[in-house]
């Protein structure tokens, strides 16, 4: 294997600049499940590169999300496998792959919607920011007892009950500036808790749902709904609408989306702030377009066709960074479940084939630098450290075509993002049950990269 990643810098411009660190985070780069609080999906932290091993940890439970704590502890937000109850894992990476068990405590929420949960922070104190089913935020902290047992305790708690209906949940949140939680519902009601614990709604216009995480940075808070694009802002305690902007959300669901509209977590990026622009991908029914719009005012700056050569649509999180954005196909992707509410994809299943376009800004409008055939199975991170892309592929069976299985195999993989040529790869383990399922990984303090799987998570280090 090249030695690529774990520090080494290739021959390529300085990417950047990332936004400032929100104060109210954890450490920058692995509080959130796209890194920070404007969700741009990169980091200042080097991936792994040169010999390579790989370790998994079954834990009976998808963990789409993985953080990392000050202290170089992780915690991962799970999903268990048999009742789809929310359980909070604290992993010590340092004993994984020993014998030893690397899940030291963990801790069961209450559960909610299959979208409900899935998203959370940590704080300033290394604390996991959540809402369970029961519409709680909870600040889960971990602790050592002076026996020096890890234990999992809800150190903190606000009742959402009176604020969002029954039958609504939770489907992201984010601190902003000034240390507001900030949350958003699937039937688009947008909430704040302030540091007395005081809760402020504005419920969005009928019938726009939120089916991704939100964002934020100095200029405002993004929420991206079914329909349209927004920031907002606190006004006495309550959300206040700064600009909408509606983007083309197709005629239906396509195949590949849990959801009817965009699949993108908004993301904040710029070559002067670092959050200059905010951008979504559109669900447009023959080719999806990237829309780049200036964070102060919701003009629309360009409009980009993108993932030409993979298909039309992705359900992730465009990473953007500087000048330039990568955006990842999903069309097509297997999932196993769906949320309840999601409504028929059109085409019921198309192939998985994959695909990822890099976009730069440029004098007045946008252009693609590249696109690629990658066939990525998680959320790409570009490390500003290294110069290199990370993901998950997945890998096609021999004459089977674009189709996919459950006997699929997956990659450790990275990229170069100034061509899209593939550097280097590592083989994972592979079957329906290490599916990474379109989620995020993270590179660590140590320089790991860690990837959420249906069943745990997997591991990828340097020897």
């Amino acid at each position: 294997m090249a030695t690529v990643g774990g520090g080494v810098a290739s021959a390529q411009p300085t990417w950047g600049p990332l936004a400032p660190a929100n104060p109210f985070l954890g450490p920058v780069g692995t509080s959130t499940m796209h890194g920070d609080a404007g969700s741009s999906d990169a980091t200042h932290l080097a991936g792994p590169g040169g010999p390579l091993t790989v370790d998994s940890l079954p834990l009976a439970a998808a963990c789409p999300t993985l953080l990392e704590g000050s202290d170089g502890m992780v915690l991962a937000l799970c999903t268990a496998i048999l009742d789809q109850t929310p359980i909070v894992h604290l992993i010590d990476t340092a004993v994984l792959g020993t014998g030893a068990a690397a899940s030291v405590a963990n801790l069961a929420l209450p559960k909610g919607s299959l979208l409900g949960g899935v998203y959370a922070f940590l704080d300033n104190a290394d604390r996991l920011v959540a809402v369970g089913g029961d519409r709680m935020v909870v600040r889960v902290g971990h602790h050592r007892t002076p026996l020096g047992i890890w234990t999992l305790t809800i150190d903190r708690s606000v009742d959402l009950t009176a604020a969002i209906p029954h039958g609504d949940n939770v489907t992201g949140l984010v601190p902003d500036w000034q240390g507001n939680i900030w949350f958003a519902t699937g039937d688009g009601r947008v909430g704040i808790v302030d540091g007395t614990d005081t809760v402020g709604t504005l419920q969005l216009p009928a019938g726009e749902h939120v089916a991704n995480s939100i964002s934020s940075s100095t200029s405002g808070v993004a929420v991206a709904t079914t329909h349209a694009l927004y920031q907002l802002s606190a006004d006495n305690g309550a959300p206040e609408i700064d600009w909408r902007a509606p983007y083309d959300r197709g005629s239906a669901r396509k195949p590949g989306q849990l959801s009817w509209g965009t699949g993108s977590t908004p993301t904040y990026f710029g070559p002067t702030t670092g959050a200059d622009y905010l951008t979504v991908v559109d669900n447009a029914d023959a080719q999806v377009a990237l829309q780049v719009y200036r964070a102060s005012t919701g003009e629309l700056v360009c409009s980009q066709p993108v993932l030409t050569t993979g298909g039309p649509g992705s359900e992730n999180s465009p990473i953007g960074v500087g000048k330039s954005v990568f955006v990842a196909s999903t069309y097509g992707y297997p999932y196993p479940r769906v949320p309840a509410d999601a409504g028929p994809a059109v085409p019921a299943t198309a192939p998985f084939t994959g695909g990822m376009t890099r976009v730069d800004l440029g004098g007045s409008g946008c252009h693609t630098v590249w696109d690629n055939e990658v066939r990525s199975a998680a959320v790409p991170r570009l490390s500003t450290a290294d110069g290199n892309l990370y993901t998950v592929t997945r890998q096609v069976l021999p004459l089977s075509s674009a189709a996919t299985s459950a006997l699929d195999g997956y990659e450790y993989t990275v990229i170069d993002p100034i061509t899209g040529s593939v550097l280097d790869t590592a083989q994972l383990p592979g079957s329906v049950v290490n599916d990474t399922l379109q989620t995020s990984g993270l590179i660590t303090s140590r320089g790991e990269y860690l990837q959420g799987t249906l069943s745990g998570l997997i591991r990828v280090r340097t020897l």
